[in-house]
């Protein structure tokens, strides 16, 4: 083994200079409408320039440099940034189609092979996706039957919080549980005790690996994948992962098991009956026992989250700030009282709706977006970008693009009301993203949002704990995939 070490250091050695010359090809490009960006240095790119915990905000400083379209490097992964409303719309809307594929990241591939919706490719991904739209929409994703499932948690949730007395406690795991609940119901058309040990191991596991994935030793193994051995967060992840998948792989199996074309009762039910069926349709390939485990990640990974995260930043944002607490409890007094509240008195909640829009731009909780990739050659801006390339559309430019919010970095509710006080839609509005890749599960989302958001602050006043002021209340947003509020405990003062 001692003979062949320096043979493998010289092979190592030989393919990454390889590797090297061939991607700065691009640089050497004699095109001259290739976008601009900063020089990189040799192997480590442009590694020098970034934030590795926020690399949103060195992407955003870049572009008041080189505009909104510029390359950037990392290690030996080009890509090309996009800032600010216009340019995202005109890549993932006007130009859907060039800019629709998901682009290649170590990480994310490993995590998900390929299977699944939100890190596949092709076929499988437009398979995956229009049989995931489809049986959420017949599961009640829009409709009252799935109001009444998340109302119906809503009374789990509240009166979780009510158990505390008024004392100070932590929610991310009571909300986790709430809002996965909700996804559980669809998935396996059953919920879980918020205390049930499986349960709280799972919600543990999405949670650390959503942390994980965005961690600066993740980047770096995104960077260096060859020195993958030597990152403990891809280890860990990649371990949660196999759990997780440990765990769907036996739920179905008890499907199978009581499994009846005529009585479906969940989500798994309609995947296993479809992998039964045997016509020729060639779609038919997909419907495999690894996209459905990667397809319930991909449910519980985005649905949980992302929701989760947004309704803890919305009860720190309320405490920061009391009087617009104060304002939606009043509304929501004058026009629901103490009655159920509903989806269908979103309109009536003109202000209450802004505060919840204004949460979600304001908490710009996916700032990097997923990484897409190019279908074909493409011109965006004036500028020549090649087929394949890595493409960030930076939502963090949108929903805080200065040239379409009238205070960005401040908490303003009024961004989404007009002079009268009704609720306007805002173009720039993209917490979801845009086009091909949109979230999914945006309409469920919404309906989450809405429903226990109003429900608690119905319930409850939200004050920080003793000891902390308003003004100490920390607005930093913590590191990971998602930019969750760093922890904070709060009382639930009921409400009379």
């Amino acid at each position: 083994m001692d003979l062949m070490d320096p043979v493998l250091l010289l092979l190592l050695f030989v393919c990454t200079l390889a590797l090297f010359l061939k991607t700065g090809s691009w640089n050497n490009s004699s095109r001259r409408d290739l976008p601009p960006g900063p020089k990189p240095w040799p192997f480590t790119g442009n590694l020098h320039l970034v934030d590795l915990k926020r690399p949103y905000r060195t992407m955003s400083e870049l572009s008041k440099r080189y505009g909104p379209v510029f390359s950037f490097q990392l290690g030996f992964q080009k890509m090309v940034v996009l800032t600010g409303y216009e340019t995202v719309k005109e890549a993932l809307v006007n130009q859907a189609d060039a800019f629709a594929e998901r682009a290649t990241v170590p990480m994310f591939e490993n995590l998900s092979e390929g299977y699944g919706v939100i890190f596949s490719h092709g076929e499988n991904w437009k398979v995956m996706r229009r049989f995931m739209l489809t049986t959420l929409r017949d599961y009640g994703m829009g409709k009252r039957t799935i109001e009444d499932r998340i109302i119906e948690e809503c009374h789990f949730l509240t009166q979780t919080f009510e158990s505390y007395k008024g004392k100070p406690f932590e929610s991310t795991i009571n909300m986790n549980a709430a809002v996965a609940n909700i996804i559980v119901s669809i998935v396996l058309g059953k919920r879980f005790e918020y205390e049930d040990p499986t349960f709280v191991r799972l919600l543990n596991l999405v949670s650390e690996n959503s942390r994980l994935a965005g961690s600066p030793s993740v980047m770096l193994f995104n960077m260096f994948p060859a020195l993958g051995f030597l990152s403990g967060a891809r280890k860990t992840v990649l371990d949660n992962k196999k759990k997780l998948h440990a765990f769907i792989q036996a739920t179905f199996i008890e499907h199978l098991k009581e499994l009846d074309v005529n009585d479906q009762r969940s989500f798994i039910d309609t995947f296993l009956i479809k992998q039964q069926e045997k016509n020729k349709n060639k779609t038919d390939d997909f419907f495999h026992n690894e996209n459905l485990k990667a397809l319930v990640s991909n449910l519980f990974v985005a649905g949980m989250e992302t929701t989760t995260t947004t309704l803890r930043w919305g009860l720190l944002l309320v405490m920061k700030y009391p009087e617009i607490q104060k304002k939606v409890q009043e509304e929501i007094a004058k026009v629901i009282g103490p009655a159920q509240p509903l989806i269908e008195h979103r309109s009536k909640l003109p202000y209450t709706d802004a505060v919840i829009h204004e949460v979600q731009r304001f908490a710009n909780i996916l700032p990097m977006n997923l990484p897409h990739a190019t279908t074909a050659d493409v011109t965006l801006r004036g500028y020549f970008i090649p087929k394949g390339t890595h493409i960030i559309p930076l939502l963090y430019s949108v929903l805080y693009d200065e040239s379409q919010w009238e205070k960005p970095f401040q908490f303003y509710p009024e961004h989404f009301l007009d002079s009268e006080g009704k609720f306007v839609k805002r173009d720039a509005f993209l917490p979801f993203s845009a086009g091909r890749r949109l979230c999914v599960g945006e309409t469920l989302a919404k309906m989450e949002l809405f429903l226990v958001f109003v429900s608690l602050l119905q319930r409850f006043t939200f004050q920080p704990a003793p000891g902390t002021s308003k003004e100490d209340l920390d607005l930093t947003p913590a590191v990971g995939v998602t930019t969750p509020p760093m922890p904070f405990s709060f009382c639930a003062l009921p409400r009379s």
